[in-house]
């Protein structure tokens, strides 16, 4: 039957998997693609129920985030399924990874199911979950990560907190290498980094705040390293942000550890000059770094030392963030401006435009050894059509997400989501 079939033609083909970019067509059946390809529908008008005429846009595998809080449960006055479902789809995002620092945590197998229910009935884009890696994340009793991955938890973590313990983050490790599975660590020495507020500095000094060292996230890295020697196991850094933590990285990718990262716009895009006059949108954790260390990550993702990019979205309300500085709470959102602050390294000439996109699709999937992020016959139908260099400017307001903490309110940018499909379904732009 046509009915079902969906053809987009005259689209830009862009899979960072197969590094395919060439002008083609796509057909979608039953949720999935049928066909892709630059000969696709050559020869004539196709048998389908609909065609979409993709005007010479991107037609690319939607992005996959692999650090999410969507703060549900618990936490629903700052984020839900639905809000976050809504603002993943505008921003393309077709697949989220939400971390385990709920209310309840994500520690129990039951929490793990609610969170698929929950997705389930929302009805917007994909969403998995990691478990944590302690009980109650807090930092000593192992969870079930077996019973837990069984149930659908893709990794292991213990969110926004350090693993702190050497001897428990190395049964953490060892008993994730028997069951090959992935430990992510929130990597900041908790000793060096309590009670700080930005990076440590001469910024820091003049406004009077109290810094969080550069070096509290390379002490535990590279303790981490030593453990990863000692144990085998699958280990991956979060929101990498200095110069010395991409190098730490780079040496131990070189001695072939088992190791990957992924940093966040927030650390390529911005400096803790963005601070200003005390902006509390821009305090995130890890900190906004110096301009060395910006230019560092940029150069790890150029690389090919940093895999990943993540949004790393932390959804507050007003009452966590409209506070003096130093009491403000960590975070900002991100699923929105993802994309087009990921392509801002395409446009600056660092990466070209398959290597930019690879960040948050391909990597990211493979990483999770999940089957999406790439155009190939029989992949669920979860794709973005966008405009890659069609400008726009953030505007706090008009975001989608429940919460508006953005850094980047009034930044221009470039890239345009057109449309969003989930198995083949239409979540943003037309129909949706």
């Amino acid at each position: 039957m046509s009915g079902d079939r969906v053809a987009y033609v005259n689209a830009r083909l862009l899979d960072p998997s197969s590094g395919l970019d060439k002008p083609g067509a796509l057909l979608v059946q039953d949720g999935h693609i049928a066909d892709v390809g630059p000969d696709l529908f050559r020869d004539g008008a196709p048998s389908v129920g609909r065609v979409v005429d993709c005007q010479g846009k991107c037609l690319a595998p939607g992005l996959v985030d692999v650090r999410v809080q969507l703060r549900e449960p618990g936490d629903e006055h700052k984020e839900t399924f639905e809000t976050g479902g809504d603002a993943a789809a505008s921003g393309g995002v077709t697949t989220m990874v939400c971390l385990p620092n709920t209310t309840p945590v994500i520690d129990d197998v039951s929490v793990v199911e609610f969170i698929a229910r929950r997705a389930q009935e929302a009805k917007r884009v994909n969403v998995f979950c990691y478990g944590s890696v302690t009980a109650g994340l807090k930092g000593s009793e192992l969870t079930e990560m077996g019973l837990l991955s069984e149930a659908g938890a893709l990794a292991f973590t213990d969110g926004d907190r350090a693993i702190a313990s050497a001897m428990v983050m190395r049964r953490a490790l060892s008993y994730a290498s028997g069951l090959d599975l992935m430990i992510v660590q929130h990597p900041e020495e908790p000793a060096l980094a309590k009670g700080g507020a930005m990076n440590e500095g001469e910024i820091a000094t003049r406004l009077g705040l109290p810094g969080i060292p550069a070096t509290a996230e390379v002490m535990m890295v590279e303790r981490d390293l030593r453990l990863v020697e000692m144990t085998g196991g699958r280990y991956h850094v979060a929101h990498v942000s200095t110069a010395a933590t991409v190098d730490a990285i780079r040496r131990a990718k070189e001695r072939g550890l088992p190791v990957t990262c992924d940093t966040a716009p927030n650390y390529f895009v911005l400096n803790e000059t963005s601070i200003g006059d005390y902006r509390t949108f821009a305090k995130v954790s890890p900190p906004l770094r110096s301009e060395d260390d910006r230019q560092a990550v940029v150069d790890g993702l150029a690389d090919g030392t940093i895999d990943i990019i993540a949004s790393d979205h932390a959804p507050h309300d007003q009452d966590s963030k409209r506070l003096p500085f130093d009491q403000a709470a960590f975070g900002a959102v991100g699923l929105e401006t993802l994309l087009p602050l990921t392509l801002g390294l395409y446009h600056d000439g660092r990466l070209s435009l398959l290597e930019a996109l690879g960040k948050v699709t391909a990597a990211p999937a493979t990483l999770m050894r999940l089957s999406c992020g790439a155009l190939r016959k029989g992949v669920p139908a979860d794709l973005i059509l966008f405009d890659p260099d069609a400008p726009w400017q953030v505007k706090e307001e008009k975001l989608r997400s429940k919460s508006k903490n953005t850094p980047f309110d009034g930044h221009p940018v470039q890239g345009n989501v057109l449309r969003t499909l989930v198995k083949g379904r239409a979540v943003h732009g037309a129909e949706a």
